[in-house]
């Protein structure tokens, strides 16, 4: 959950770590609950990433960075689609006829915005932002991710300050729901 160093670090090493869970699906037998287990996981991840990401990165990003606004824009449209594919897959059965084709999709979507963000968006970050403040929203963002939600909740606000007083509701509700059912173990 928490890799250490800066944002930028911080937030490579998410990406690393859903790149594998992503390889991890692919080699699961499609139709079994391994898939349904590895969607879970990726689901989890991917939703901590994202809620940390709108709560603290973006908000940098529109302050520090020329174009900031249009940039942390397109990249919370980028958080909209795959949390829509989030919620359509929590839906899903490993054996449905559209998991794998959610799934795949799923993975497009992830695997573009991923390469978008480290290409284009952290280097600019490196340029522009001074190293303090980046070391400053790695702990921010490895906080959050310690209390966001577990589940996508695609009508829920993604800009402060709403989603920072709603996420860690939803996290603590996600959670337990998981534990009742034994999701994400």
């Amino acid at each position: 959950m928490g890799h250490g160093g800066d944002v930028i670090a911080e937030l490579t090493a998410d990406h690393r770590e859903v790149a594998e869970m992503f390889e991890q699906f692919a080699d699961a037998m499609p139709g079994t609950p391994d898939r349904k287990r590895m969607i879970d996981a990726i689901t989890i991840e991917l939703v901590r990433h994202s809620v940390a990401e709108e709560q603290h990165l973006y908000p940098a990003v529109r302050e520090h960075l020329e174009g900031g606004p249009a940039l942390a824009d397109k990249e919370l449209a980028d958080h909209a689609r795959v949390e829509q594919l989030l919620k359509d897959l929590e839906q899903r059965q490993p054996d449905d006829q559209d998991f794998d084709r959610l799934a795949v999709k799923l993975h497009t979507e992830v695997t573009a915005h991923m390469d978008d963000e480290e290409n284009h968006l952290f280097p600019k970050l490196r340029d522009g932002v001074h190293s303090f403040v980046l070391e400053s929203l790695g702990e921010k963002v490895r906080e959050a991710k310690k209390t966001a939600p577990t589940r996508p909740h695609p009508a829920s606000p993604s800009t402060p300050p709403a989603n920072k007083l709603l996420a860690p509701g939803l996290g603590l509700v996600d959670r337990a729901r998981d534990y009742l059912t034994g999701r994400g173990e």
